[in-house]
């Protein structure tokens, strides 16, 4: 688990060298080995992203891309109407675990496997 640290509780972000650091803890790998393990799960990750196919992570929630057609928008300086592109965009879709988590539930492991298969069917 990645400790927190003072910049994170006030909105900070977690980065690769914070995710390879945690790995690193954990498991103890070396550190150059765990930031390789990070960029190639990363990569793996925008790979299967460009190939616009979903990526499901467990427990964690899905990425998805879905295309945005072309819309009338507003420009906000001018108030004039301008065209906005179609364009494709990454999209996330927290678990129900996940979003417990936030709320601050606690999450039993039953509970888990039942949220996990709810997440399965739907």
């Amino acid at each position: 688990m990645i400790a927190e640290s003072k910049d994170e509780i006030q909105g900070g972000a977690v980065t690769r060298a914070d995710l390879a650091r945690a790995i690193q803890s954990a498991v103890g790998l070396p550190r150059r080995e765990a930031a390789e393990l990070v960029d190639m799960v990363l990569g793996e990750i925008f790979d299967r992203l460009t190939a616009r196919e979903d990526v499901k992570l467990s427990s964690f929630g899905t990425f998805s891309v879905r295309e945005k057609p072309a819309r009338l928008g507003r420009n906000p300086r001018t108030g004039d109407d301008a065209e906005i592109s179609a364009r494709l965009v990454v999209t996330f879709r927290p678990s129900n675990v996940l979003r417990a988590r936030v709320e601050g539930s606690q999450v039993s492991g039953e509970l888990v496997a039942d949220l996990d298969d709810a997440e399965t069917q739907a």
